[in-house]
């Protein structure tokens, strides 16, 4: 993986996926081992767009890793906002770090950023499109519960169609197969057609299209909520009719599964009461703390930097 941008997890192999998840359970249970190993590095943080747990989670990796941090938190801040283009900036920042994490609203951008630059780009949420990282905490934390991220029922609600971290997780299940998706969304938030043929060309995964979730949180092994993105919407009478469309409250919560995972790619609006954080089903919180793992895995992963004591899940595959 040295030297390698990771733009979709269609950029990873699934032993390099498993090997990151293993490398984040190593990381979590050595932090003082790890902490040196990036000393000298720099990453560039470059956030075209708002940003709190991204943004922090990949500075707080490479400061936990020993390295250095630089960057912006919006294009504001940044000689964008006087017509520099994606790519002048990340020639230019590229002799500055040793790898760039990037988010931008607009889709494709973190591709145009990886080709022009000379260091490995992470991307870090582009538009609509893919979320790479949040894919990974999500993995995480679905390892950390079950042990295992395949023969799941995984009911994923809310905005299906605007939700870059539902697509990312979609996929990305589909690889690993053997999970069953119940999709639950309003008619004008359905999952876009593209991700259902993704569902569909995997033989060991299915899905099932619903509109109420009281009717499905029974079956379900993981629900993963999302909110309804202002940010994505064209029209506010639109958001505001379906804001509140599904809400996610301790009596709902009463008929699910005693094991069932919540999860949320956070901010949270109001689609999770307040009152769930504190049922041992919420794993939302739980997943920031596994971005930050993934994330530290990966920074080290792509800059080549070798985690002290470290034996790679291959190895122990083989003396197994």
């Amino acid at each position: 993986m040295i030297g390698k941008s990771v733009i979709s997890l269609d950029d990873l192999s699934l032993s390099q996926i498993k090997e990151l998840l293993h490398k984040a359970q190593y990381i979590d249970s050595h932090r003082r081992e790890v902490a040196h190993t990036c000393d000298g590095r720099v990453l560039a943080t470059l956030f075209y767009e708002p940003s709190t747990r991204t943004r922090l989670s990949f500075e707080t990796a490479m400061l936990r890793l020993g390295g250095k941090v630089i960057g912006f938190a919006g294009s504001q801040l940044s000689s964008a906002s006087k017509g520099e283009s994606i790519a002048d900036t990340l020639k230019t920042v590229s002799n500055y770090v040793d790898v760039v994490a990037i988010r931008h609203p607009k889709e494709g951008a973190a591709l145009v950023a990886s080709r022009a630059a000379s260091v490995p780009v992470i991307n870090a949420g582009d538009g609509g499109h893919m979320h790479p990282t949040q894919t990974l905490a999500d993995l995480a934390t679905l390892q950390s519960r079950f042990g295992r991220v395949t023969d799941l029922t995984v009911g994923l609600c809310g905005d299906l169609m605007f939700g870059r971290t539902v697509h990312s997780l979609i996929e990305t299940l589909c690889r690993f197969g053997n999970v069953h998706f119940v999709l639950i969304s309003p008619d004008e938030l359905k999952t876009p057609q593209y991700v259902l043929d993704r569902i569909d060309a995997t033989p060991s995964c299915s899905y099932t299209e619903v509109k109420d979730l009281v009717s499905v949180i029974g079956d379900l092994d993981v629900l993963y909520m999302t909110r309804v993105q202002q940010e994505r919407f064209f029209n506010e009478d639109d958001y505001l009719r379906l804001r509140d469309t599904y809400i996610l409250d301790e009596d709902k919560l009463q008929l699910a599964k005693p094991d069932m995972a919540v999860l949320h790619p956070l901010p949270r609006i109001n689609e999770i009461a307040v009152e769930v954080d504190n049922d041992p089903r919420a794993a939302y919180f739980e997943q920031v703390k596994n971005g930050m793992l993934m994330r530290m895995a990966l920074e080290s992963s792509v800059i080549g930097d070798e985690l002290p004591g470290y034996e790679p899940l291959e190895a122990k595959e083989v003396k197994a």
